[in-house]
């Protein structure tokens, strides 16, 4: 009786490190895209003055993105990342609120016929 409870335990592992092989590799791809929005956001702040909205919720969701990474790696939980869960909801920023651009006004129609 103890002997298909540890082949079922036997396969579970080799399931769970073939996972966390895929999920080191996804690490590394989904690290050089942060390093990429990094810089983005830098350039950005440089020369607006603030950081973009769009790049501080992607960025945060991909930083708790590898967060769940490292956590199903370290065996601190058992919940599957991406694309097994939802990606992570982005978090209002603490501290640097974002660039906003005020809405064009309304453009003037011109009445008269243009020959």
């Amino acid at each position: 009786m103890t002997e298909p409870s540890k082949e079922l335990e036997r396969e579970s592992i080799l399931l769970r490190i073939l996972w966390m092989v895929i999920f080191v590799i996804v690490w590394q791809l989904a690290e050089i895209i942060l390093g990429g929005v990094v810089l983005l956001q830098l350039g950005y702040r440089l020369f607006y003055g603030a950081p973009n909205g769009s790049l501080q919720g992607f960025g945060d969701s991909l930083s708790q993105y590898l967060q769940q990474i490292g956590r199903f790696g370290t065996f601190n939980s058992e919940d599957k990342p991406w694309p097994f869960a939802d990606w992570p909801t982005p978090r209002a920023p603490q501290d640097n609120q974002p660039h906003s651009i005020p809405p064009a006004a309304h453009p003037v129609v011109d009445e008269e016929p243009k020959l």
